[in-house]
């Protein structure tokens, strides 16, 4: 019986660790959390410069008021406008950079562009340049074809703005569309 009550002596001589050493936790928590908001406020501030640089951009143009028959209508997202062929160069003058939901309409004037919650803006018929299938602009990536592309001109710089249909099988046909827009104004300086 001597081993078993030395075992039991041993057993209540020793304490277990300290669990939590909350302090030491607090700390770690509420740094990391300032490493979180500084993180934020330095891409925060970085969205503002870029915006700042791209002041030059003229204000976006409004849809005229006079409504033209739509030639097409598209349900989607719009996922950011880039400077045209530049695919990472996102464009966030004027709320061009802010995903959103967007109802496009294409007519004889031009593409209309209907944006829930974001600016909404329009593109006159002699801006457009073209349209393509593509798989990402600035902050979106999908399968090969899977974003229409529209290239227009504002203020002297061409921008592409990516769009995807709830429906992907309607891009196609904006594609000639458009297309077939920019192949009748070609006499209009581009």
């Amino acid at each position: 019986m001597t081993p078993l009550i030395a075992i039991a002596a041993e057993a209540a001589d020793q304490k277990s660790a300290e669990v939590t050493d909350w302090a030491g936790r607090i700390g770690w928590v509420a740094g990391l959390l300032l490493f979180v908001a500084f993180v934020y406020w330095l891409m925060r501030q970085g969205w503002k410069w870029r915006g700042s640089i791209q002041s030059d951009l003229p204000e976006l143009p409004t849809a005229p008021e006079a409504a033209d028959t739509a030639r097409l209508t598209l349900s989607g997202r719009y996922h950011g406008s880039t400077t045209a062929g530049q695919w990472l160069d996102r464009i966030v003058a004027h709320g061009l950079g802010a995903r959103s939901r967007a109802e496009l309409t294409l007519t004889d004037a031009g593409l209309v562009v209907v944006r829930p919650g974001a600016n909404d803006f329009f593109v006159p018929a002699e801006a457009l340049r073209e349209a393509r299938l593509d798989k990402g602009i600035a902050g979106k990536v999908l399968a090969e074809g899977g974003l229409l592309i529209v290239t227009w001109a504002h203020g002297g710089t061409l921008l592409d703005s990516g769009f995807r249909s709830d429906r992907a099988a309607e891009h196609t046909a904006w594609v000639e569309a458009i297309n077939s827009m920019t192949n009748t104004t070609e006499g209009i300086a581009r």
